[in-house]
């Protein structure tokens, strides 16, 4: 199985292409103003229309209204939405009856957490699940903090899985034979500084993802003696 890469927190034509040159199935950009890797809408526009039918395109926001949303859907056209706030189900429902794909991130910390993956997986095409931040943090992701991956195995997973959290070149190899996620995402991973994506970072992100398939697909093929082939 591939799995499926996505590079969140894009602000610039460059890293963009970086990620695009890599081979990123999926590129995240990012408005709500805490973050450091905030992008207004005219450069989202600008960012999604480089990145259109080259890669799936990602808006991600926080708690935002309607009227921001539909802002965002009209400019950006993205093919998915990212809500990594407290947003209701209901808030995914109705992009979704707009014809968007939806991603609900949810901070991980016990297995309580988890318990709301199930209020979301009938709205979500994918369940992001991140580190929780803690309480004195300003924003909800992009602290680059892993959290228990054995929390996972407790998760029913009806829809398909997002890992992210503490996710870089070292570990996402790990990460994709421990917890056999769908897709995975990194953004505080591949950067210099906060918000500045190095495009070196991005290539060997991708390469170290693509190696831990190539791994699981070669464990995954039976020997000669367990298909019944004799040399």
């Amino acid at each position: 199985m591939k799995t499926l890469i996505k590079i969140c927190g894009l602000s610039t034509p460059a890293t963009l292409e970086a990620a695009l040159a890599a081979g990123a199935d999926m590129i995240g950009l990012v408005h709500f103003p805490p973050s450091p890797r905030h992008v207004d809408v005219e450069t989202a526009r600008n960012l999604a229309e480089a990145a259109r039918g080259r890669a799936a395109i990602v808006i991600l926001t926080v708690d935002a209204q309607a009227a921001l949303l539909d802002r965002l859907a009209d400019a950006v056209r993205p093919d998915l939405f990212q809500f990594h706030g407290a947003e209701p189900p209901q808030t995914l429902e109705r992009m979704r009856a707009k014809g968007f794909g939806t991603i609900k991130a949810l901070g991980v910390k016990s297995a309580e957490d988890l318990a709301l993956a199930a209020h979301y997986a009938p709205v979500s095409d994918f369940l992001l699940l991140d580190a929780k931040p803690p309480k004195e943090a300003t924003r909800p992701g992009g602290l680059g903090q892993a959290f228990d991956w054995s929390l996972i195995d407790q998760l029913d997973r009806k829809r398909p899985l997002m890992l992210s959290g503490g996710l870089n070149a070292d570990t996402v190899g790990e990460a994709i034979a421990r917890v056999r996620p769908e897709a995975v995402d990194v953004s505080s991973g591949v950067e210099s500084a906060p918000g500045v994506k190095a495009p070196e970072k991005i290539k060997a992100f991708v390469e170290a993802a693509r190696q831990a398939d190539a791994a699981q697909a070669g464990a995954a093929l039976p020997t000669c003696r367990e298909s019944g082939q004799t040399r």
